[in-house]
C-alpha cells in the first residue's frame, strides 16, 4: 500500500486570495514559500510521497488543493468550488487523480469545496457553507451511497469551512471549535473542544497516527498532547493569513 500526498507551489498572486471571514493583510510570499517547502518535508517524514503540481502564477488559492478534490477509496470526486475564480484549478487535479481512482465530478448547479467534507470511516460529513450547497449534497448522496458511504449535512456558521469547525486528531476523536458547529451532530465520537482563546484550532491534519498541527495554537496543543496523540508541529503562519489551514494544502490518499 502506498501513500500519496498531492501538493501545489504558492501562487506568487497568493496575496489576492479569497477571503470570506478575516480582513486582508499583507501576506510575505517568500516566508509563506518556506513554510509550504516544510509542510511538504512534514508529508515526506510521515510516508507521503509527493506529487507536486506547479505554481499557477494567476491563480492565488491554488495552493489550496483539498478545496478541488476528495479521495475515497473507491473514487475521486472532482468538487465545483464555490467562488468562480477557484473552478479553473480542478482540471490538473484531476488529471493527477486519473491514474490512482475512477473520477466523478460534481455538477452546476451544485457547488462544494473539499474543504467542507470531513471523511470519518464510512461517514462523510459535508458543511452546508458560503462555499457548498445542498444540491452538491444530493449529489454526492448518488454518487456515493452506492458504495456504501452515509452522506450528512452540516450547518456551519462563523468560518469558512466545516474543517475550520471539526478535524479527525485520532481513530475516532475530532477536534471542535463548539461555536461554529453542532456539537450533538458528532455524539458517536469523542470530543475535544479547543481552548476557546484559539478559535481556529480545531484543523489538524491526521497520517497514520500522526497530527500534523500549527504551531500557533498552543493552549488547545496540549490538550491534545494531554490525551496521547503525537503531533507534529508547522509553521503555516503566512498561509494562515489566505484562510489556510493544515489540511487545505494537501490530498492525501493511499493506493493498494
Amino acid at each position: 500500500m502506498g501513500l500519496f500526498a498531492i501538493t501545489r507551489a504558492v501562487s506568487a498572486s497568493l496575496g489576492q486570495c479569497e477571503l470570506t471571514h478575516q480582513d486582508r493583510v499583507p501576506i510575505d510570499v517568500d516566508r509563506a514559500r518556506q513554510q509550504h517547502t516544510a509542510y511538504e518535508a512534514c508529508l515526506k517524514q510521515l510516508g507521503c510521497t509527493l506529487i507536486r503540481l506547479p505554481e499557477e502564477p494567476d491563480l492565488p488559492d491554488a495552493v489550496f488543493v483539498e478545496d478541488t478534490a476528495f479521495v475515497l477509496n473507491e473514487v475521486a470526486v472532482i468538487t465545483r468550488p464555490g467562488a468562480n475564480g477557484r473552478r479553473v484549478e480542478t482540471t490538473s487535479v484531476a488529471e493527477a487523480l486519473r491514474p490512482y481512482r475512477d473520477i466523478r465530478s460534481i455538477e452546476a448547479p451544485g457547488t462544494i469545496d473539499g474543504g467542507d467534507v470531513l471523511v470519518v470511516d464510512r461517514d462523510i460529513y459535508v458543511g452546508l457553507s458560503s462555499r457548498t450547497n445542498v444540491d452538491a449534497i444530493n449529489q454526492m448522496r448518488a454518487l456515493l451511497e452506492p458504495h456504501g458511504h452515509r452522506i450528512h449535512g452540516v450547518e456551519v456558521n462563523g468560518c469558512l469551512h466545516l474543517k475550520s469547525a471539526v478535524t479527525a486528531v485520532a481513530g475516532n476523536v475530532l477536534l471542535v471549535n463548539p461555536d461554529w458547529i453542532d456539537v450533538r451532530t458528532f455524539d458517536r465520537y469523542e470530543i475535544i473542544e479547543i481552548h476557546p482563546d484559539e478559535v481556529y484550532a480545531a484543523n489538524g491534519l491526521l497520517i497514520g497516527k500522526a497530527l500534523m498541527y500549527p504551531i500557533a495554537f498552543p493552549q488547545t496543543a496540549k490538550r491534545l498532547d494531554d490525551r496521547g496523540i503525537r503531533l507534529v508541529p508547522v509553521d503555516l503562519s503566512e498561509l494562515a493569513k489566505a484562510e489556510g489551514a493544515v489540511t487545505c494544502c494537501s490530498l492525501v490518499f493511499t493506493t493498494t
